[in-house]
């Protein structure tokens, strides 16, 4: 009896977020949607001005639960600029909270409606998401020999023409870093002997071609990049061996008591523009990222661990900036649910919306 309360009562801990984030989603996309039909006969520009703001409210509201709901700690080290640019954001891979850590980042400067992902395709058929990530500006690609050079130009070109702001999120790795499937980490590490790249051991050896692409097309548009390394503390077990990083739910039930984010800033002048050299560039970086977790994870000196070298900052979310948006998003969804033609309606998103959202990624990247 008493083990099952305890299990209830931690359930909720994620329950509760969960069902708020999914439970306004059809709302979200309701707006979004008559935003789109009544933005049809202007230019793009304002278009995409509001979607940007439409997708600022529903992030922020989803970091009041991953920031201030949770009461994690964010621990900032490096260079991040205090306004906003148009730059490509590399990071490693480890969860599905790594999504989470861009907007951290992002709504610190003020541009968290410019965030966009280049994501696995398979990701394209979430209910709901899928479709709108498209929309607001994401790119799915396949990885290896099926990935589409022609199709993700041809996307990224008509953002830089629409003049979109950008802060594109990329996970060079192609797949998360999991110490428990030491099979793709042991892969990753001989294709890097085979190729007479440095191994590492944090990390998994990263694909240039996303990367390649990306800066290629948008060098001119482009500010910065912004080199990022992200370390969860808590993830080493007993015997000081990794552990896998914490999921959406586990960091939703508070198991995360700090994040460490690294920020490298890197003008476009100092990355190489042809793809065998920026390959090389791309591997040195992150044979910077694995030093710094090697640090983190394993340093002689206890003192030197579960933090990365430098100063840091202890950057703390306020809630004039999430709570509104909770407030808002939540508002309107409790007002359509308390009447029986908001209820079929919002029904009628969720089934519609997912239907004809797969069939428009079907048809259309």
């Amino acid at each position: 009896m008493l083990l099952s309360l305890v299990l209830h009562t931690y359930s909720m801990r994620y329950v509760l977020p969960a069902a708020v984030m999914m439970g306004t989603a059809p709302t979200y996309v309701l707006a979004w949607g008559a935003w789109r039909l009544l933005s049809a006969v202007l230019p793009a520009r304002f278009y995409r001005e509001v979607d940007d703001r439409l997708y600022t409210i529903y992030q922020s509201m989803v970091l009041f639960f991953f920031e201030n709901y949770t009461g994690v700690q964010v621990i900032i080290y490096g260079d991040l600029p205090k306004n906003k640019e148009n730059v490509i954001y590399l990071s490693n891979h480890q969860c599905t909270v790594d999504w989470i850590i861009a907007d951290m980042l992002a709504i610190r400067q003020n541009a968290l409606g410019h965030v966009r992902y280049v994501l696995k395709d398979g990701l394209k058929w979430l209910p709901l998401y899928g479709w709108y990530f498209s929309q607001h500006g994401g790119v799915y690609v396949r990885r290896s020999a099926k990935f589409n050079e022609k199709e993700m130009r041809e996307k990224l070109r008509a953002q830089v023409k629409a003049e979109t702001p950008m802060y594109l999120v990329i996970f060079p790795e192609g797949t998360r870093y999991n110490p428990e499937i030491p099979k793709v980490i042991a892969d990753s590490q001989s294709f890097a002997e085979k190729e007479g790249l440095a191994i590492l051991k944090h990390v998994l050896t990263p694909r240039v071609k996303a990367t390649h692409v990306a800066i290629d097309t948008m060098k001119d548009y482009l500010d910065a990049v912004y080199d990022v390394t992200v370390a969860y503390e808590g993830t080493v077990d007993h015997k000081g061996q990794r552990k896998l990083a914490p999921s959406m739910t586990e960091f939703l039930c508070k198991e995360c008591p700090r994040v460490h984010i690294f920020i490298d800033r890197i003008e476009l002048k100092d990355i190489p523009e042809e793809q065998m050299y920026m390959r090389r560039w791309l591997h040195e970086r992150f044979e910077i990222k694995d030093k710094l977790l090697i640090e983190f994870y394993d340093a002689k000196d206890s003192k030197r661990r579960n933090k990365f070298p430098g100063k840091s900052v202890h950057s703390k979310l306020s809630l004039k900036k999430t709570l509104p948006s909770l407030l808002f998003l939540g508002g309107l969804t409790a007002s359509m649910l308390l009447t029986e033609s908001g209820r079929k309606l919002y029904v009628k998103t969720w089934i519609y919306g997912t239907l004809i959202g797969c069939l428009w990624v079907s048809i259309k990247p």
